[in-house]
């Protein structure tokens, strides 16, 4: 036991040295911090000599991962926003009105003509002038159904038909609803998470609430207004057939068209079809960039299906105005000269740099699939922070300060070596959130405060069976080994049953509960390392060289 080989010394150290390596740029926060942003900048935009001086903050070879601090401790943005999912349900009739006007024109001659009717948002009206082919209309109709894809909704079709006079009702199933709200919550998820994360902020909380809510926590932003403009649009990017031009926007648009303003030319309106050509959803990138008269702009590619619906349109629409439209305004109108077939194009507008950027970033992180109505917002000052990191600190060192003092007074040298085991051990905890990323939270604080209790328990329990060892008559050397090898099994116990329960803070949990959990869980990890490995290796080293005839623990 006491008989420690060198290779296993030096994994030891190296351990240690590496977690507290990682752990030290947390005691340069700022510094370190204005690094790493000053780093990102100049590989997106380039280096400039205040960058650069900025970079040179924190040596290049050293470490530089920090823990990030939570909204708690850092101050930011919080949101609760609830997604109108109805909104999806009016998208999906307006996308099903073309398939459904192919389908019933191959039956003209038994169903008469086709027009869609006004009607529900969420319901497709069409009405067919020969009433005695109704039962035909609906055949074909029914065969557009597709199975609902999800769990809940096996065997069931996601549209449901019916027949009113000489009037086609569609609409969408029960099941498929369901499937297409957790679609939309999914979605919505993933878009909003993009677009925070283009703008580099730190370790941001984005998650489900309920049925139709999203909780969104953004450490480090300045206010729940700003959040709000980087996520609140849509950024639904269509390409409508114009119908006609006017500087009234009262003017009745028309069945099935919409009247939409100019972003550029002030008092004119775009009567358009309302169901769009093409969709931002079939855009591949949108990169900022200048026009050929040097002003901001942005470029824009399609995927394969895109770019074959743009180039068959431009094809068959040569001389006719064409809208690309930008959350319900016209960004531009221009004529189709020839048919565009590359796939790519360029819009232009009244932007500056900041604009065309932003703008760049909310179509190459898709389009919301629909509103978002915010229910609550809070802004949180980064002085409440700072408050809850200095009670956080307050806390750690009455505890620490306490098991300290415990310690040594216990168990004399025995118990000053694992007080120098806490010190690292809580060095080791910081390492490990730097390594990983882990965002620290102020239940995070409390989760290592209660680390720094419970770390000791393994060296009490080690030293306590010392003692006993030493009162039933046996040596130092054998006291010892016999103490570490009959505490171990207690000590694996004792953790392992801790850290499963961690482990399911973590899994079941969210929030401030998974932060607490994280911190706890490292921290025994770490508890346990220091425990069974560091204070035993130095214990080793001191009976080494002092070789006692008796100990006093």
């Amino acid at each position: 036991m006491l008989q420690i080989s060198l290779w296993k010394r030096v994994v030891i150290w190296a351990l240690v040295a590496l977690g507290l390596a990682y752990a030290v740029p947390n005691a340069f926060y700022s510094r370190v911090e204005q690094h790493n942003d000053a780093v990102a900048e100049i590989e997106l935009y380039g280096a400039t000599a205040e960058r650069e001086a900025d970079a040179s903050a924190w040596p290049e070879w050293a470490p530089s991962n920090l823990v990030n601090l939570g909204l708690d401790l850092r101050g930011g943005a919080h949101l609760l926003a609830e997604v109108q999912v109805a909104d999806v349900y009016s998208a999906r009739m307006d996308a099903l009105w073309p398939e459904v006007r192919n389908a019933l024109r191959g039956e003209r001659a038994t169903i008469g003509t086709i027009r869609r009717q006004d009607g529900p948002e969420d319901e497709l009206r069409v009405r067919i002038s020969e009433a005695d082919g109704m039962p035909r209309a609906l055949e074909l109709v029914r065969a557009l159904a597709q199975p609902v894809v999800s769990l809940t909704g096996v065997g069931s079709t996601d549209i449901e038909v019916a027949g009113q006079d000489d009037i086609i009702i569609v609409t969408l199933s029960d099941a498929e609803k369901l499937a297409t709200d957790d679609r939309t919550i999914q979605q919505s998820l993933e878009i909003i998470r993009r677009r925070v994360d283009e703008v580099g902020t730190r370790e941001p909380t984005i998650q489900r609430q309920g049925d139709t809510r999203i909780l969104i926590q953004v450490p480090g932003i300045g206010s729940a207004s700003e959040l709000k403009e980087l996520i609140g649009k849509t950024a639904k990017l269509t390409f409508h057939p114009v119908v006609s031009r006017t500087g009234d926007g009262a003017t009745d648009p028309g069945p099935r068209n919409v009247i939409y303003p100019s972003l550029d030319e002030d008092g004119v309106f775009y009567v358009l079809e309302q169901t769009p050509t093409v969709t931002g959803e079939e855009l591949n990138d949108a990169q900022p960039s200048f026009d050929q008269n040097g002003q901001p702009a942005v470029t824009f590619r399609f995927n394969v299906s895109g770019a074959r619906k743009f180039c068959e349109y431009t094809g068959e629409n040569v001389g006719q105005p064409f809208a690309i439209v930008l959350d319900s305004e016209v960004i531009s109108a221009p004529r189709i000269n020839e048919a565009i077939c590359g796939g790519s194009g360029i819009i232009t507008g009244n932007f500056d740099i900041t604009e065309s950027t932003n703008l760049a970033v909310l179509l190459r992180a898709g389009a919301l699939p629909a509103e978002l109505e915010y229910v609550e917002e809070r802004t949180i000052g980064p002085e409440l922070g700072q408050d809850s990191i200095d009670a956080g600190k307050v806390a750690s060192v009455i505890a620490f300060a306490g098991v300290l003092i415990f310690m040594a007074l216990s168990y004399g040298l025995f118990g000053i070596i694992a007080n120098v085991a806490l010190i690292l051990n809580v060095g080791l905890i910081f390492g490990l959130l730097s390594m990983i990323g882990a965002t620290l939270t102020l239940p995070g604080i409390a989760g290592i405060v209660l680390t720094i209790g419970m770390a000791v328990d393994a060296n009490v329990l080690v030293f306590e069976r010392i003692r006993e060892e030493i009162k039933a008559g046996r040596g130092p050397a054998r006291a010892i080994e016999l103490g570490y090898e009959k505490a171990l099994s207690a000590i694996l116990d004792a953790n392992i049953t801790t850290f499963i329960t961690a482990l399911i803070l973590f899994i079941m949990g969210s929030g401030p509960v998974r932060g607490f959990s994280v911190t706890l869980g490292l921290g025994i990890l770490t508890s346990v390392f220091t425990a069974i490995f560091v204070t035993r290796l130095m214990i080793v080293i001191w009976f080494e060289r002092r070789r006692p005839k008796a100990l006093e623990v």
